[in-house]
């Protein structure tokens, strides 16, 4: 069974909420990742969502498109992406691990490399921001093959036709933006989300994980009250940028100082 399935039902089993956590490869300096990728799963991360950069991240906020930039300043590539989550994989064969990124770089390697290398790499999931569900087929087929979870978001937005539709195609978890906007808004509508995740619930068994303006412990918990999970990203990218040319120790520990409230906060709603 792939990790990412493995991870919820353990934590569903449990009665707790998983936290994922997101940054972005190669940021502030290529060698902070991997550092922080162990950090966190020291600090009660369950899946680590990874930010493959990308030259036009449209459904990014500023702190993450600056990380973005920051990280292809760093040379950072897809490849070099599969190379990290290869070296975590020397030391962690357990926590899930999933690209998030554009479609663009998936493509020029093509969907069978691409999952191909992915699996090898120790991937197992991905998701492609701008890839429309109607248009995932074929990539659908080849991750399928090597075992790797297709991941994909449903909005506000998103009709009762076309989230049964996802939730058909999708794999691990079904990803439910919060808000209308891009990652790190403010605007967050507690309320709003519970109906929606609802509402979600009655299409489909796949676990509900929501992100998009989740920024500290209290908003976390809130919306993991409905949720399996809570995706917190934003806030890790901008603690990061802001301590670029610090030791990747340093940043590192930061990372986990901003993590240990929220999971000590989802870990209060435990069962």
């Amino acid at each position: 069974m792939n990790r990412i399935n493995q991870t919820l039902a353990k934590t569903r089993k449990e009665g707790r909420k998983a936290l994922i956590t997101y940054i972005v490869n190669g940021d502030p300096v290529s060698d902070a990742t991997l550092a922080t990728m162990h950090k966190m799963v020291e600090a009660g991360v369950d899946i680590i969502e990874l930010g493959v950069p990308f030259s036009d991240p449209m459904a990014e906020g500023p702190v993450i498109a600056l990380g973005h930039e920051r990280a292809l300043a760093n040379k950072t590539s897809l490849k070099s992406t599969m190379a990290v989550v290869k070296a975590f994989r020397q030391t962690n064969n357990d926590t899930p691990i999933i690209l998030m990124g554009y479609a663009n770089p998936v493509e020029r390697m093509g969907y069978e490399a691409f999952a191909n290398n992915a699996s090898n790499a120790g991937v197992d999931g991905l998701l492609t921001v701008d890839l429309p569900p109607e248009e995932a087929g074929p990539l659908n087929l080849e991750l399928q093959k090597v075992g790797i979870e297709n991941i994909f978001l449903l909005a506000p937005t998103t009709t009762v036709e076309r989230a049964k539709y996802i939730a058909s195609m999708a794999g691990g978890f079904l990803y439910y933006v919060s808000l209308k906007g891009v990652t790190g808004a403010g605007h967050l509508d507690v309320g709003s989300v519970e109906t929606k995740v609802a509402q979600l619930r009655q299409l489909t068994d796949l676990p509900i994980c929501v992100g998009f303006g989740i920024k500290d412990a209290a908003t976390a918990k809130a919306i993991a009250k409905t949720a399996d999970g809570a995706v917190v990203g934003s806030l890790l990218v901008e603690k990061m940028g802001s301590m670029a040319g610090q030791p990747v120790e340093s940043i590192a520990d930061a990372v986990v100082e901003l993590i240990k409230p929220i999971r000590k906060g989802l870990d209060e709603l435990a069962s």
